[in-house]
């Protein structure tokens, strides 16, 4: 598409959007995917390994193994891949990194990220300085017991949920202006669904880790009033 005003081709939504230090990427969209998903593939893939091990398979069942994995997944993504925007996002646009070509072509589903939009940079700053470490850190909890482990998986999941509901609710308000609606794999496939894992996934460990702190409470209060009628 070209730019009326700049003269710079470039594929982001709305149309008229200006970019002039654009450049395009020299890396197809297969080539993103498949590094993306392999190396998320290998997160997984050893932190499944790692929580299956004699030690850990007693304590940890398939439902936590995955929700450990999850972590991994996430501690990859906030720290790395969002890590980069966050200290990168003013050069984007014109840089021929790897990762920069990546968020060039996810810009296609959501054009905030090649334009610096504020309230793009501040989520993905915060996800990444916090959510990222803090996603590591919970895999340390949990191949550890650590007691608080499920305060983390609390801490982490509110903090993902939040930051995802802003950021669909922001773009609602704006009209979907930011990319091609209704387009099969921009709009539905990186736009929606890439991003609508981190609503649904933290719903589900919110309510878990909601659960696990109350038996816990539970417990303690009825060993504190347990003792307090034997005194």
């Amino acid at each position: 598409m070209m730019d009326s005003t700049t003269g710079v081709l470039h594929p982001y939504w709305p149309r008229d959007l200006l970019i002039p230090t654009y450049v395009a990427n020299d890396r197809s969209m297969s080539e993103i995917l498949a590094f993306l998903f392999s190396v998320s593939g290998v997160f997984l893939l050893v932190t499944w390994l790692i929580t299956g091990q004699k030690g850990t398979t007693g304590r940890l069942g398939t439902w936590r193994r995955l929700a450990v994995c999850w972590f991994a997944v996430c501690g990859f993504i906030h720290g790395v891949i969002e890590g980069w925007f966050s200290l990168y996002y003013d050069i984007i646009p014109g840089d021929q990194s790897f990762l920069s070509q990546l968020w060039k072509e996810y810009s296609k589903g959501d054009s905030r990220y090649v334009i610096a939009d504020n309230f793009t940079v501040c989520m993905e700053t915060v996800t990444a300085w916090l959510w990222g470490p803090f996603s590591f850190w919970a895999v340390f909890a949990f191949l550890t017991n650590k007691p608080y482990r499920f305060v983390l998986q609390l801490i982490i999941s509110l903090g993902q949920l939040y930051g995802a509901v802003l950021y669909f609710y922001t773009e609602h308000r704006d009209g979907y202006a930011h990319s091609e609606l209704g387009h099969p794999i921009y709009f539905w496939f990186y736009f929606v669904f890439m991003n609508v894992l981190w609503i649904i996934i933290p719903l589900v460990l919110i309510v878990d880790a909601w659960r696990q702190l109350s038996a816990a409470q539970t417990h303690t209060d009825n060993t504190k009033s347990h003792k307090s009628k034997r005194n």
